[in-house]
């Protein structure tokens, strides 16, 4: 299995998950070939998988890193062209979500797949082991699920699930051909309803739809109170559920209600009174126009309205307040912040510590259900979801124990959820938290053998964060340089929104005279949510506000200066830039050796993050 080759691809079905897909194998340089149903009319034999691969490409975000890449993708039908799949190396399967057509599909692969090729379906709703059936023993040991998370791109999440008889070697080779090749986040999941980050996250906002509710909040309050103020993407609630369509969360939540009944939250899975309605009214979200929000074209600005929960009228936005939220937007470390918030002592803060409660309490019960390991969790809900800390992290920041006592309380009191037992024994044992730093290595509690194991990570893989202090060679107030190995230094920089200013500056000149004096070459990355917001142009406009021109001369020419050694150094000077990178950050991401950047995410970005 580690000889194992992946040249060429074969997509079987273009919708939008097999078109996006198809672009993502195309952008590493994979040939694919992406297959669909001959249409019903006409003589074009190929306009349904045509019509679909043209639609992505057209797509924003774009699913295609570079618009020529797409000469890497050629199209077929089922009925012409499934023969070709011999030459294939994986075949991944994503036709409609029916398992009756899908085993038809796999009947007619078996035809033509040749012995060890790997067969993969990208279900998000039928178990894996349901679609093995009258399979041959080859093609059940090369298949497994692997759910990529829309769009495929962006969101680095891979969910991989095993069936019944599953070649663990192949299981080693996806989980490392999708974080070395693919970029991806690889999370192997068991084969249990919605997996890992469908289960939770879809669980979250289910919890929120009745939770706003119970509460009065508005749908504005709730997106305020669960965005970027919590670490999470921009759409954070209604507005994801807008763009992801509300059909398809309602189909999810269903789906787990059904398929779960012994999940201990089984009710929470139920449809409150008003998403009810806005589906019998067709009120799904962007798809249908009308959702959460609405956008007033007859306005001359075309104003965003909210729904009102109660009459399911729209009105325009109020813009919510919250001391909690001004006393948290103080404080730049997310880890900080989340206490600050789940200590706040107004409706916000009642809403955050009902929330996280029953959040936690959920996960402890999905261990081990879904998973042994409590990481993958985190990992799903960071990569799929776009969470800044995962369940058990944000526990972590707020205090195990001090979640603990109130959610005692409060189920004392009739108000929550109790924990998994296994949460109690933990702390009974001493062990205070989820994870914990030893070594210059992150831990993580193991809970079948009730000790700390490290966390895993790729091979080669390097966290800043996790680095002893043995490893700084050199440091500022804001920037740091490491020493990372095999004669490699890496230079970093953190503050507000990691902008670039004097000291930054000074930490990357330190940098490059360390380098160049014995090292062999030099990394510049940060750790976080994003690479850098660019100059630090608040200094920048004090200056002019001031007029004190050569200060402002002499700190863009520094500024230049800098970019322009490190572009030009004795040494390799490698960029490692992702998400955001604005502005003068680019001078030090466009080093004179190759680059890449993770696109910025946007709504379009989480869309579908269940589907």
């Amino acid at each position: 299995m580690a000889n194992r080759q992946i040249r060429k691809i074969a997509v079987l079905g273009s919708g939008v998950m097999g078109s996006r897909i198809a672009c993502h194998f195309a952008n590493v340089g994979a040939e694919v070939l992406l297959l669909d149903i001959v249409p019903k009319e006409g003589t074009d034999r190929n306009k349904i998988v045509n019509d679909a691969l043209a639609a992505a490409l057209k797509s924003s975000p774009s699913p295609i890193y570079d618009k020529r890449f797409a000469k890497r993708i050629s199209t077929g039908n089922f009925d012409d062209d499934l023969p070709k799949i011999k030459d294939c190396d994986w075949v991944i399967e994503v036709v409609v979500e029916r398992l009756d057509i899908k085993q038809q599909v796999y009947t007619n692969v078996e035809k033509h797949r040749k012995p060890g090729t790997l067969i993969t379906t990208n279900t998000s709703g039928i178990p894996i082991h349901a679609l093995l059936e009258g399979r041959s023993e080859d093609f059940a040991k090369h298949f497994c699920g692997t759910h990529f998370f829309n769009p495929p791109r962006y969101l680095p999440l891979l969910e991989i699930i095993p069936g019944t008889k599953t070649d663990p070697a192949v299981l080693s080779f996806l989980e490392e051909y999708g974080q070395r090749v693919l970029g991806k986040v690889t999370v192997l999941c068991k084969d249990t309803p919605a997996f890992i980050a469908n289960r939770i996250g879809v669980f979250g906002i289910m919890g929120l739809f009745h939770l706003v509710e119970e509460m009065g909040l508005t749908v504005e309050e709730i997106d305020r109170l669960t965005g970027p103020a919590l670490g999470r993407p921009k759409s954070a609630t209604f507005r994801t559920a807008d763009v992801v369509g509300l059909d398809t969360l309602v189909h999810v939540a269903k789906g787990v209600q059904e398929n779960c009944p012994k999940d201990e939250q089984n009710a929470t899975f139920a449809l409150p009174g008003y998403l009810q309605q806005m589906v019998e009214k067709n009120m799904l979200g962007s798809k249908t126009g009308k959702g959460f929000f609405f956008k007033d074209r007859s306005t001359p600005k075309g104003d965003i309205l909210a729904l009102d929960l109660k009459t399911l009228e729209y009105r325009p936005q109020v813009k919510p307040k919250f001391a909690t939220l001004d006393a948290a937007k103080k404080e730049d470390n997310l880890v900080k912040r989340t206490a600050i918030l789940y200590a706040g002592t107004d409706k916000a803060g009642e809403f955050y510590r009902k929330s996280f409660h029953g959040l936690f309490a959920y996960v402890s019960h999905r261990i081990p259900e879904i998973t042994d390991q409590l990481y993958k969790i985190d990992d799903a809900m960071r990569a799929g979801f776009g969470w800044e800390l995962g369940p058990f992290e944000t526990w972590d920041a707020i205090g195990v124990k001090t979640a603990l006592d109130a959610m005692t309380l409060r189920q004392a009191q009739g108000g929550t959820a109790s924990v998994a037992p296994w949460v109690n024994d933990m702390l009974a044992a001493g062990n205070t938290s989820f994870y914990k730093m030893e070594g210059g290595k992150r831990l993580y509690y193991d809970i079948p053998s009730k000790s700390y194991k490290p966390v895993p990570r790729a091979e080669g893989t390097i966290v800043l964060s996790e680095l002893p202090e043995s490893s700084i060679v050199w440091k500022n107030s804001l920037a740091r340089v490491y020493d990372i190995g095999d004669g490699i230094l890496a230079v970093s920089w953190g503050g507000k929104m990691n902008v670039i200013g004097a000291e930054v500056i000074q930490g990357l000149n330190k940098a490059i005279d360390l380098a160049e004096a014995g090292y062999k070459g030099l990394v510049v990355y940060n750790d976080g949510a994003l690479f850098t917001a660019g100059a630090n142009v608040g200094m920048i406009f004090m200056m002019a506000v001031e007029q004190e021109y050569d200060d402002l001369d002499m700190a863009i020419r520094t500024f230049q200066n800098t970019m322009m050694r490190m572009r030009h150094s004795s040494i390799p000077v490698v960029a490692a830039p992702h998400q955001l990178c604005l502005g003068g950050g680019t001078g030090s991401a466009c080093t004179r050796t190759r680059w890449w950047r993770m696109p910025r995410p946007t709504w379009a970005s989480w869309n579908s993050a269940w589907a």
